[in-house]
């Protein structure tokens, strides 16, 4: 059986893949931050107590602050391939926390790659990369394309990048960066663009908000579905060798479009409802972003599943059944409380 080690398991990302692994074998280790609230609930579907001789999934607390910790855990684990996916991973929020973004997006991944380095296992890494640290770089984005990141997150994620590749080169370790463009899914965190048009549109519809604010409505993503994307994570590694992949749909849309489409289909009226808060806008915000995924497609033989217009559909019914759960509770006279 093989191991698989994946940092960010509670995540988006994290969740699929951990259902992807499970479905082919894998026992799964996954990293999480002790807390005294569980945030585990992405996950709590694949979970079996480990006294369970079923159990094939294993959560590791940790912090990838701490090297020594990681080091430990990837010594005992010995795992066969890690998918780092752990960060702090809102651009906007990275503006705020540079320092902190720097040390666990950035310097995370340096002491993954230091822990290999220095316990000699033998296994293959993924680094989760992103399209963010383009920036400023013209439209379409490819593995050619020089970055011009245009955030603290996106500074972090290239020194990330370049320091896979040096250990790839430097010590023989089987490394790749992932340069995934834009995924959502119903588990996309509230505060993430997407997911925060679909869920306040919904609860508007039900009359459980009155106003959706947003930033800059003209910025262009290259926007896919995750459940896609994290399989070409595991493709990445099933390689003989070690290379980087840009993950994309290739179509870009605005927010503005999102939003519009979204509202259009809950037959709601977008005007009425969507207001424009500055305090959303980036310091320095990247225009325009799309992916030319064409060295993946020949490659590995991936592409996107998830057209733009179903994964609209996939999130506007997740929310729609959050906001009705809600409704009920709210007309039943209980105060709703949309963290838990």
């Amino acid at each position: 059986m093989r191991k698989a080690f994946i940092t960010g398991i509670t995540g988006q990302d994290g969740s699929y893949l951990a259902e992807l692994l499970l479905e082919k074998g894998y026992a799964v280790h996954g990293l999480i931050r002790r807390s005294s609230t569980f945030n585990t609930d992405r996950i709590d579907h694949l979970y079996k107590d480990f006294h369970d001789p079923e159990a094939k999934m294993y959560l590791h607390f940790g912090d990838l602050s701490v090297s020594g910790q990681i080091m430990d855990l990837l010594h005992d684990i010995k795992p066969d391939e890690i998918y780092h996916l752990g960060a702090q991973s809102h651009v906007r929020v990275s503006f705020d926390m540079p320092e902190y973004t720097g040390d666990v997006t950035g310097l995370g991944t340096l002491r993954l790659l230091e822990a290999i380095r220095k316990t000699g296992i033998k296994t293959k890494f993924y680094q989760a990369s992103s399209s963010e640290m383009f920036g400023a770089a013209p439209p379409p984005q490819s593995e050619e394309t020089l970055f011009q990141p245009q955030s603290p997150y996106a500074a972090a994620k290239v020194y990330a990048y370049y320091i896979v590749r040096n250990y790839r080169d430097a010590y023989g370790i089987f490394a790749c960066n992932g340069i995934l463009f834009n995924h959502e899914s119903p588990r996309r965190g509230e505060t993430f663009v997407t997911r925060k048009i679909t869920r306040a549109a919904t609860r508007i519809k039900l009359g459980l908000q009155d106003k959706l604010y947003l930033g800059n409505l003209a910025a262009k993503r290259d926007w896919g579905y995750a459940g896609d994307y994290v399989k070409a994570m595991w493709l990445m590694l099933q390689q003989n060798e070690p290379e980087d992949y840009v993950i994309a749909t290739g179509e870009t849309h605005a927010v503005r479009e999102f939003a519009e489409k979204v509202f259009q289909k809950l037959d709601i009226d977008y005007e009425e409802y969507v207001a424009i808060d500055e305090r959303y806008f980036r310091p320095t915000e990247v225009d325009v972003l799309l992916g030319d995924s064409t060295k993946a497609r020949e490659t590995l033989g991936w592409q996107p599943k998830v057209s733009f217009d179903e994964l609209i559909d996939m999130m506007i019914e997740s929310d729609m059944e959050l906001a009705q759960k809600e409704k009920t509770l709210v007309e039943a006279g209980y105060t709703v409380n949309r963290n838990s």
